[in-house]
């Protein structure tokens, strides 16, 4: 494990400030529809941490610790790639990558129509898809496998994420934004693919690693974005959130605190008891210096779409920002019914905060924010 750092780097200077009224010269992106696509394999996490007691009856002191770590990680249920007893077979990378690609690319698709039929959009009228992933590699990547399969146009723009981990569903959607600024007249999709059961490595007994065996899962989540000049922009706009600013983070010299050793068994976790400290002290500083440059404040912000990435972390953003329960609630539940699942989680939150009557009231504003490796964090304004 990575030692805790003592001094953490002092706050970057706030970057220009971007305009925040809808119908500017610099008018924002608009969400226009939310997508997600789950594995039908799911579990309790009983059932999971009997399964992984039969996998390790030989190893008592694996055993002593695993159902109070399991508990500790707040998740109630996850949904799994793979039925449980396929996992003892995944023993090289090269198994668990097909895998992947085989679930990646059946539930990226699924995402993706989802997220076109919430907004009434075609697979045609895409002109770019940005792809994340943490969890699996490809080459054709997976958004080129998905052309065909969804009918996407064959001059549609692609653009692979990888290595952004759990900030790139925040992350995304700031670049998403980005292009559309450019191409104000386009639509662009954003998936995020994350299968993080398939980098169980059953030799590897760090603590870390047991902890992930009970906190993440496998699920994906798309969104897609219109520019304000887009067709569909002026008949929905006004029903549709705007994404009026954001904020990357870079925190120099913590590379070692989140991310993967990779080796030729696969994708080993790193993960340090520092990151509820960065999500506690250094994510409330960066937050305030964003809304300081829109002219807001935390009183504004009407709903606080948080990525779950732990109940450490979560409770680290929300004890450092001053907020409650009430105002995490749905990370909570999240966290709760599906565990971590990377990039993809905070989109799936977004989705909710979206369906839930009076929990974004139209008019108001809505921060949505996640931490990643490198290590860094993404913080987007939108409004309702």
């Amino acid at each position: 494990m990575t030692p805790r750092p003592s001094i953490l780097p002092a706050p970057p200077r706030p970057s220009p400030a971007l305009p925040h009224e809808r119908g500017s010269a610099t008018a924002a992106a608009l969400l226009a529809g939310v997508g997600q696509a789950l594995p039908e394999h799911r579990y309790r996490q009983e059932e999971i941490v009997a399964h992984l007691a039969r996998m390790w009856h030989d190893r008592p002191a694996v055993l002593r610790r695993l159902a109070s770590l399991h508990e500790h990680t707040r998740v109630s249920a996850r949904h799994l790639a793979l039925p449980l007893q396929e996992y003892e077979h995944l023993d090289t990378f090269g198994k668990a990558n097909d895998a992947w690609i085989r679930v990646a690319r059946r539930l990226g698709g699924e995402a993706v129509r989802a997220a076109l039929a919430a907004a009434g959009l075609e697979a045609g009228d895409l002109s770019a898809i940005f792809a994340a992933t943490v969890t699996g590699i490809a080459s054709p990547s997976l958004d080129a496998m998905l052309i065909n399969e969804l009918g996407l146009r064959p001059d549609v723009k692609r653009m692979p994420l990888f290595g952004l981990g759990c900030v790139a569903g925040a992350a995304g959607l700031a670049r998403v934004a980005d292009y559309l600024r450019a191409y104000p007249d386009q639509a662009a999709v954003l998936l995020c693919v994350e299968l993080c059961s398939l980098n169980f490595q059953r030799e590897d007994l760090s603590v870390a690693a047991l902890i992930s065996t009970g906190l993440f899962g496998d699920g994906a989540a798309a969104v897609v974005l219109v520019g304000p000049q887009h067709p569909r922009a002026a008949v929905a706009g006004a029903a549709w959130p705007e994404l009026v600013a954001t904020r990357s983070t870079f925190y120099p010299d913590t590379e070692d605190v989140m991310g993967w050793d990779i080796s030729e068994r696969g994708f080993r976790i790193v993960l340090s008891p520092a990151v509820p400290e960065v999500a506690r002290t250094r994510l409330p500083v960066d937050v305030d210096a964003f809304l300081a440059s829109q002219g807001l404040g935390r009183a504004d912000i009407a709903a606080w779409i948080a990525h779950p990435g732990g109940p450490k972390v979560l409770q680290g953003m929300q004890d450092g920002l001053a907020l409650t329960d009430q105002d995490f609630a749905l990370s909570w539940q999240m966290l709760a019914e599906q565990g971590n699942l990377s990039s993809a989680s905070v989109l799936m939150v977004l989705g909710r905060t979206l369906a839930t009557p009076g929990r974004w009231p139209e008019g108001s504003l809505g921060l949505l924010l996640a931490m990643g490796p490198g290590f860094c964090s993404e913080v987007v304004l939108l409004r309702r």
